[in-house]
Formats: structure tokens, sequence, C-alpha cells
């Protein structure tokens, strides 16, 4: 059983594995902190929109361009080791930021890093295993990524909360883990493949007509998928006044542990059923429950209704994530598919600016159960697009 299941799995899935749970330990450490740091500076709602789209845009946008690069000079593993190196370095001056155009900046610069890496370091991944595993592999590497997330988060919360440390004494032990976790991509070893001499232009003409339907459905999701800091502000804002100050800081971390918690335990299955059902109806199941989801961050409030719909939160990663990206390699030849996932990841970082800016519009001006409001209505909508569109 246990043979079998690692059959077509290479070593190169547990190195970028370990180098992403490493570099998620950081990372997360940071992360359920963000959005309370920028508002300590000063931050507004709009601002943290601002921080976290313009961050997700700017690794999105970029992973198109090293996706394609990759192909085009036949090398990978240069530009994964770079990426991880670039968002090492931003960390550390992300410690010292004293105003929020120093977060923004600094942000900035961690998700460039994240825009190198992920379109070569997937690419790697589809290449080191078989089709018929590859949901699995998948899956392996968002569990393996997420379980650096929930350690990350956990460890923050317990520096946090017990140790007594400030935000910024935990951003510098999250800076020196992140340089850490380069030392596993030394160790890759990728599919030698021969330059690919295609103009950019002529690489997308290239892409199947499936493969751009779909990337249209999954930017449409994307539209709505606002950065998760407002699913730690909805949260930290109910408990502001009800617990003591530090209480309302540490419950949303909590919360978040959780999410990652499931993500990570999901992820692998989630995987597995895409293998087994199709990719289709897992990401179908995915988008409608986002929209579900969104729908009980507007409508309730309560420990309870929040433990259940961070759960939920979770699991709509864990079933979307992966998913997602093992649908692209599955569309694509092996030729482009560095090209194929970066434009699947720059189409979504293109929607991730002008979702958490209409988000955190939404939320500052009108009300934060608007902002969940509209990711209901966009997650629905994505649900409806796939389920009329067939794609195979």
């Amino acid at each position: 059983m246990r043979r079998g299941f690692f059959k077509g799995i290479g070593v190169n899935i547990l190195l970028l594995g370990m180098v992403s749970l490493l570099a998620d330990i950081s990372s997360e450490m940071m992360m359920p902190l963000l959005p309370m740091f920028i508002a300590a500076l000063g931050g507004s709602a709009l601002v943290i929109g601002l921080v976290g789209g313009f961050g997700d845009s700017i690794t999105s946008l970029l992973q198109v361009f090293s996706g394609y690069w990759s192909d085009r000079y036949g090398r990978k593993k240069p530009f994964v080791f770079s990426g991880y190196a670039i968002s090492a370095i931003a960390k550390l001056f992300l410690a010292i930021s004293t105003i929020w155009q120093h977060v923004f900046i600094t942000r900035s610069l961690d998700r460039a890093g994240k825009g190198l890496r992920t379109a070569p370091r997937d690419a790697i991944i589809a290449d080191s295993t078989l089709t018929e595993v590859r949901g699995t592999a998948f899956g392996i590497h968002r569990a393996m990524d997420t379980a650096g997330a929930i350690v990350g988060s956990l460890l923050a919360f317990l520096l946090f909360w017990f140790l007594g440390l400030e935000f910024r004494a935990i951003l510098l032990i999250s800076a020196v883990i992140a340089f850490l976790a380069l030392l596993p991509i030394l160790r890759v070893r990728e599919v030698k493949r021969e330059p690919q001499k295609i103009g950019l232009g002529i690489s997308f003409k290239a892409l199947p007509r499936n493969l751009k339907w779909f990337v249209l459905i999954a930017s449409i999701f994307a539209l709505g998928n606002f950065t998760y800091m407002f699913f730690i502000l909805r949260a930290q804002d109910f408990f502001t006044g009800v617990v003591s100050e530090r209480a309302a800081a540490a419950i949303p971390i909590l919360l978040y542990v959780l999410y990652n918690v499931v993500y990570a335990l999901l992820s692998v299955p989630a995987g597995m059923l895409s293998d087994r059902i199709g990719r289709r109806r897992v990401l179908l199941l995915g988008y409608l429950l986002f929209g579900l989801t969104c729908l009980g961050f507007a409508l309730l409030e309560s420990l309870v209704f929040f433990i259940i719909l961070f759960a939920l939160y979770g699991l709509v990663y864990a079933l979307v994530e992966g998913t997602q990206r093992a649908f692209v390699s599955d569309l694509a030849s092996a030729e482009l598919r560095g090209t194929a996932l970066g434009t699947l990841h720059t189409c979504i970082g293109l929607a991730a600016l002008p979702a958490s800016l209409i988000a955190g519009t939404l939320w500052q001006h009108i009300d934060p159960a608007a902002t969940f409001l509209y990711g209901c209505v966009l997650g629905l909508i994505a649900a409806a697009a796939l389920l009329r569109i067939h794609i195979r």
C-alpha cells in the first residue's frame, strides 16, 4: 500500500516540499500578524487591501515571465533559488519597517520573489511525476507547504502569547528561517530540456483552447478571492472590546492556525480525489464552498461560527489550490507547461489587486459584511461558469 502510494512520486517532490515547509514556517509567522502590524502603523482597510492585493499581483505577474523564461532557456532551478533568496532578504527589511509604506515596499519585494519561483517550481514538480499521480504529487507538496504554515502560525502565537515578543522580534526570527529554506534547493535535480526558441506571443497562442477557458474561469474566482487579511480582521473586530486587547490579537492567530491545519490535512486527500473523480468536479465544489463560506463570514458572528468558517476556508484552499495547478498541467503540453502555469498565476494575480481594493473599499465605506457578500457572489459565478463550460 505504502509503496503503491509513492509510486511515480520523485525525490524532487520531497525536496521542494521541504523548501516550502521551511519557507512557509517563515512566511506564516508573518502573515497572521501582518494585517494587525499594518493597522498598528496607521494603515486603513483600504491600505491593507492595497498591500495584500498589490503583493499578490506582483507575484502572479512575474510568474508568467519566469515560467516562460524557464521554458525558453531550459532551466528552472536557478529561478526557484533566486526567488526564495529575494523573499528571505525582503523579510529582513520588513522587520524594521516603521510606517505602512515600508511594509508595502518590503511585502511587494517578498511577493516578487514568490512570483519568480512558483511557476518554475511547479513545472519541476509536474516534470518529476507521472500523469496519473500528478494530483497526488501536487497535494503532497501543498500539504508540506501548509504544514509549514501550521508550524509558522502556531510559532507566531507561542512567541506572541507565551513569550510576550513584539511583532518586530517575531518578524526577524521569520527572516532567519527563510534563509534556511535555500539549502534543500541545492539537492534538486531538474529534468533537462532543450531551450524553446519561441516568442512570448507565439507561446500564448499555442496554449490549448480548453486551458484558456479554464484560466478565464479561475480569474473570475480570483476576482472575488480577496486577501486573507480581511478574514483575520473580521475576527479581530468581533473580539475587540469583548476580550483583552492582547487576546483580541491572539484569537485570530489561533483561528488562522486552524485554517492552516485543515488546509494541510485535506490537501493530499483533495489531490487524490481530483485524480479519482476529475479536477473539474473538485474545483466546482471548491468554488461553491468559497461562496458559502464568504456568506457565513458576512452573516454570522460568534466564536463557534468563526471556528467553523475558518475550517471551511481551509477546506476551500485544499480543494482549489493544488487542483487548479494540476488541471493546468494536464491541459498543457510538457514543453509549454511552465508558460501555462505562469499564465494561470499571472491572470489570477492581475485579478488579486482589484479584488482586494474592492474588498477594502466595501469594508471602509459600506460595511465589512459587504466585503464578504462580494466574495460570495464571485465564487458562485465562477462555479456556474465551470458548470456550464465543459472542460476535459
